[in-house]
């Protein structure tokens, strides 16, 4: 076996039956030739079935682990749970950024969108490989101590932008997209938005509320 497999195997503490999935989870789409190569496909197959492992696995958790809370406060959870930030980080623990293929050989600084689609892809494999509870269980070893670190519900960005402005005074932010481009099935989206007494700030993401929430991130840092 591969080294670099092995070592991500070893890490997850799941032994592949197909092995060939954890491979093609760990290459980058970037590395295949021509783009209808079976192994590109199958790299944004496994990312597109992790993310909802993923999304379920979180989901039951926060359902039974907080069972007084009203369902905004349990999606809030669910949101900073998932998201491609904590996604990464996960998956550097695992060693995910050290097996990354890219192109000809291993990635030597990957990005946080590529560890969160790796590290996706790598539960998409191994619900392929062996079912939902080999994956349900990596992924409450991993993801119960991030559950841990949050006592209160975290608030969105959206929503603590608004509270900001209107402790202030100001009028409520005003959000507007202002372009919209990518293929059909992977659109990419830009959204400002205006605070009074600031200049207006945009930021881009894969559908209109993901480029709001990163608007209102951007802003925060500013008046804050």
């Amino acid at each position: 076996m591969d080294e670099r497999l092995t070592k991500v195997s070893t890490a997850l503490g799941h032994q592949f039956g197909q092995l060939c999935l954890l491979e093609d989870a760990l290459t980058h789409p970037g590395a295949n030739q021509p783009r209808n190569s079976k192994r590109r496909a199958a790299y944004e197959r496994l990312e597109f079935l992790g993310d909802r492992v993923l999304g379920l696995v979180v989901a039951d958790m926060l359902f039974h682990r907080f069972p007084e809370e009203k369902e905004g406060d349990l999606a809030r959870r669910h949101a900073a749970l998932v998201k491609g930030e904590t996604v990464a980080q996960v998956a550097r623990t695992l060693g995910i950024d050290k097996a990354l293929i890219v192109a000809d050989g291993p990635v030597s600084a990957a990005t946080m969108t590529m560890l969160s689609d790796a590290g996706e892809a790598v539960l998409g494999a191994i619900y392929a490989d062996a079912g939902l509870e080999p994956a349900a269980r990596i992924i409450r070893r991993h993801w119960e101590p991030l559950m841990d670190q949050t006592v209160k519900p975290p608030k969105d960005a959206k929503t603590a932008l608004q509270e900001w402005a209107q402790g202030g005074g100001r009028p409520l932010p005003v959000y507007e997209t202002i372009a919209s481009e990518g293929p059909s099935h992977q659109p990419l989206f830009r959204v400002q938005v205006s605070v009074q007494g600031f200049d207006p700030v945009n930021a881009t993401g894969t559908n209109k509320r993901a480029a709001e929430q990163a608007a209102a991130t951007a802003m925060l840092e500013i008046v804050q």
